[in-house]
């Protein structure tokens, strides 16, 4: 084995931008039957990517692109998403969230869980989850940070039942915006394009039936790294280039390694290329400049999450047989 560095990583962009946008036509014209692609479209590079390949494979006039924010959102997103949307030229709406998840006590769940932990949480303050254990070989946990109003910083070790909680309660968040997708797909005649990246897909990162939820997913295969190349080859706007990974869904600003991987993008991409590949953990560790025992805690880790997060992947359980559309019996999945 050569040295493990990002290299492994590197991507024929123009060939695989085609590829994709290729298979998205036969796809939408073979497979699904639909007219066009609707895209929620957050500011982030994943969805700006999956955007910008849905244009490439059937045309701006076909796209129509979803912004979505809620009372949580940084409004640098919903910013970042509009420059995107005139960008590429498509169709774009945008939907405030908050008075539904208001209205199904999304807030008022979220919030009353938080208090069981600090009493003194009120509404003017602002909280996020962060994770902690895994990269060092140990059982994840979690814990709430937040910030009063005159700046002070909180936080508190997470019980189990107020982090299904929060978790709970900020999944409407996803499975809203879906909702609203899916009406816009059906009014349409469109499919819903899913902006999961591979490390995000593999390690079940996305709420089942929320933005887990979409009929096809153009990037799924490709490491986040990846992405990023394909939005520099793609002419995306700098601005959209140089957007690093968040969240985006509690109030505080929240990296997704903070929240749910054990290290930082880059180096989360090859690790799991290394592990998916074979390669011992020393060597990664060499590569990462990390300990040998820190490289196998992320391989372990990296297991833990796929395990438990298999679900997510799964279609609904059959307790008995059915046949398949279009056979004899006319039975139906």
């Amino acid at each position: 084995m050569n040295r493990l560095d990002a290299s492994v990583l590197e991507l024929d962009c123009e060939h695989e931008a085609d590829r994709i946008a290729q298979r998205l036509r036969e796809i939408l014209a073979g497979t699904l039957h639909r007219r066009g692609l609707v895209v929620a479209i957050s500011g982030g590079i994943d969805s700006s990517v999956s955007a910008a390949l849905a244009v490439r494979a059937v045309g701006a006039a076909r796209v129509f692109c979803l912004i979505l924010p809620e009372r949580d959102s940084d409004p640098d997103s919903a910013a970042r998403a509009g420059l995107l949307a005139d960008h590429l030229g498509v169709r774009a709406e945008t939907f405030d969230i908050a008075p539904t998840l208001q209205a199904i006590g999304c807030y008022a769940a979220r919030d009353a869980a938080v208090r069981r932990v600090l009493p003194e949480y009120g509404d003017d303050w602002k909280m996020k989850l962060a994770i902690a254990g895994g990269a060092q070989g140990r059982v994840n946990r979690f814990r709430l940070v937040a910030r009063a109003p005159d700046g002070s910083m909180h936080e508190r070790e997470l019980g189990l039942d107020e982090y299904l909680t929060v978790v709970a309660a900020t999944n409407f968040k996803q499975r809203v915006r879906k909702t609203i997708e899916y009406f816009h797909a059906d009014r349409l005649n469109y499919a819903v394009v899913g902006t999961p990246n591979r490390l995000e897909y593999d390690q079940g990162f996305f709420v089942k039936n929320g933005d887990g939820s979409a009929d096809v997913k153009p990037i799924a295969h490709l490491y986040k790294t990846q992405v990023y190349a394909l939005a520099r080859h793609l002419g995306l706007p700098e601005r959209l280039c140089r957007a690093q990974p968040t969240t985006d869904t509690y109030s505080l600003d929240q990296g997704q390694d903070e929240f749910y991987f054990a290290l930082p993008y880059h180096a989360m991409d090859l690790a799991l290329w290394a592990l998916n590949h074979g390669i011992d953990a020393d060597q990664l560790g060499a590569a990462l400049d990390i300990a040998p025992s820190q490289a196998r805690a992320v391989y372990a880790d990296i297991a833990a999450k796929r395990r438990t997060t298999r679900y997510q992947h799964r279609a609904p359980v059959l307790l008995g047989e059915v046949a398949e559309i279009g056979t004899s019996d006319g039975a139906t999945t």
